[in-house]
């Protein structure tokens, strides 16, 4: 099964410029549970093009795969894993150099998949929502996702993000990928930091035991654990806090499709 929801939408509008260029080979970066990754691979195996996936943690390189990167491997993604300090010039041209050395003439795309042209992309989600809806929630990784949502939605719609990483640095990283879509700030949104558990792909036990108990009670199969479940405890949490007028219609957006982290 691969990554449903967000990750097509953001990937489409960037497969089409690379197939519209000279590149056979995509080049990307993500973390160990990337849904980003597992997306990628699909589509290179489905189009034809070599894929190269950029993956924090040199330590996995001597570790079985995890379900996420066997199935990039399946894909035929060629995994690199780099130390943490290295990834953290993911963005760094200098680097982007270097990588082009190694590996040859590449399409580059960011972690996430997140840039100008996926914030377009997801802007169609949130055109699809207009109306229907008083809050739309989404789990959030990079932020690309919401940025198009916010773009998209009508006026007096609202969009809420649900970090699953800690730092608090994805207010800045919205805005900066609105400006390069939109050439400004686009719609009502705002990120509750309080539900990332710790960071990425960290699963507590109570967010375990509220997964578990969500998807018996709605004869669900296992929730995805790194997006997916803590944005539904984020949304159980802020219901009952009274974060949502009575009579209210939100709407979770599902960005995995059950890989489960440890």
């Amino acid at each position: 099964m691969y990554p449903p929801g967000n990750k097509w939408r953001k990937l489409a509008p960037n497969l089409r410029s690379v197939l519209d260029s000279s590149h056979r080979t995509l080049l990307t970066f993500g973390g160990a549970w990337s849904n980003h990754l597992r997306a990628t691979a699909a589509a290179g195996r489905l189009l034809g093009l070599r894929t190269i996936g950029i993956v924090r943690g040199h330590e996995l390189a001597t570790r079985p795969l995890n379900p996420s990167l066997a199935r990039c491997a399946a894909d035929g993604m060629e995994l690199e894993f780099v130390e943490r300090s290295a990834y953290r010039r993911r963005a760094d041209p200098d680097w982007h150099a270097e990588l082009l050395s190694r590996f040859g003439p590449c399409a580059l795309l960011p972690e996430g998949g997140s840039n100008a042209a996926a914030v377009h992309g997801c802007a169609r989600l949130g055109e699809e929502l207009r109306g229907r809806t008083d809050v739309v929630a989404v789990a959030c990784g990079t932020g690309g996702t919401l940025a198009g949502l916010a773009a998209g939605v009508s006026p007096g719609q609202r969009v809420l993000g649900v970090p699953v990483l800690k730092g608090g640095f994805l207010t800045g990283e919205i805005r900066a990928l609105q400006r390069a879509a939109f050439g400004g700030p686009r719609g009502t949104w705002w990120l509750d930091e309080r539900f990332h558990g710790g960071g990425y792909a960290r699963v507590s036990a109570e967010l375990r035991e509220f997964a578990e108990g969500f998807a018996r009670r709605h004869a669900l199969a296992p929730l995805d654990l790194v997006y997916v479940a803590k944005l539904l405890y984020a949304l159980d949490r802020l219901a009952q806090e009274g974060a949502f007028p009575a009579g209210s219609t939100v709407t979770a957006v599902v960005t995995g499709s059950g890989q489960q982290a440890t």
